[in-house]
């Protein structure tokens, strides 16, 4: 008798264990466009000219680790809010958007307006900067954004599921996605590193590869920082294109071809952004100057 309550009980474990298997990945599928734009501008965020190759990579951990605990604040958020309060969602959401357009206009007018300030070199030894430290909280407020969106629409893929199927396919996208993502922002950033490792190896394939990599690495990194602020755009604007009924329908009436529907969102991102950066930077600026006194 024990011994089949164990079996049966171990078969409903391998039967929620394989619907939690088919629903991540159905779940995976859907935030793939995210994704992608999550990884173009994490692997910005947390590179630069202030930053030195010995402070890249605990950099990347630090904000990982603020990716985890993102994670693990948002999920729960996320079902307690789709049960007793789903009108929060897309409001948080539509906040979350306007913050990233926020950010990725000031960047744009801090780079053209601000063109010839120098960049300092951060000290190797040092165990963080400010200048580290500011990079890393921005990043894992960048994250939250992200994740928030990324999680809002594996729940809208799950929702057909009972509530443990739906819990531990989060929990499994979650992980899966800050594994993948910063496993991958770290490989990025060493590349350079592991060109310079392949040069001085005997081999004539890996020193032709180690040359390459040295090459394209400064215009690679330089290509992911415009990347990453047209991906704050794109998402930013297209969580307004999606969310907001009166830029939705405006946007429907257009007729643009769903080819190019990540213009409509990057124009309403880019617009949504300098409009913030009108209305906030001044108000931010007096705050400033009255801290000042």
């Amino acid at each position: 008798m024990a011994f089949s309550s164990l079996f049966t009980l171990l078969d409903d474990i391998a039967s929620v264990l394989d619907d939690v298997s088919v629903m991540t990945k159905v779940a995976a599928k859907k935030t793939v466009g995210v994704l992608s734009d999550d990884l173009a501008l994490n692997a910005n965020q947390v590179s630069g000219k202030d930053i030195t190759p010995q402070r890249e990579l605990p950099i990347v951990w630090a904000v990982a680790k603020g990716s985890f605990i993102n994670k693990v604040i948002l999920i729960p958020l996320a079902l307690l809010l789709s049960i007793y309060l789903p009108s929060a969602i897309n409001w948080l959401l539509l906040i979350g958007g306007g913050y990233l357009c926020f950010e990725g206009a000031e960047k744009l007018l801090h780079k053209f307006l601000h063109k010839n300030r120098p960049h300092l070199p951060a000290e190797a030894a040092a165990p963080l900067t400010e200048s580290e430290k500011d990079k890393i909280k921005g990043a894992i407020r960048t994250d939250f954004i992200l994740s928030a969106e990324i999680i809002i629409i594996a729940l809208g893929a799950l929702q057909e599921t009972d509530t443990l199927t739906k819990v531990l396919s989060l929990c499994a996208l979650g992980i899966g996605i800050t594994l993948f993502v910063y496993g991958l922002v770290g490989l990025i950033v060493k590349l350079d590193d592991i060109g310079l490792w392949m040069l001085q190896k005997k081999s004539v394939v890996s020193q032709k590869i180690g040359q390459f990599l040295l090459f394209i690495m400064p215009w690679f990194m330089k290509s992911l920082s415009i990347i990453g602020t047209i991906a704050m755009f794109l998402v930013g604007g297209s969580i307004f294109v999606h969310y907001l009924p009166a830029i939705h329908h405006f946007i429907e009436g257009l007729n643009i071809h769903s080819d190019l529907s990540f213009l409509a969102n990057f124009i309403v991102g880019l617009t949504t952004g300098f409009v913030l950066c009108a209305v906030l930077l001044p108000i931010m600026k007096l705050f400033e100057k009255e801290q000042t006194h």
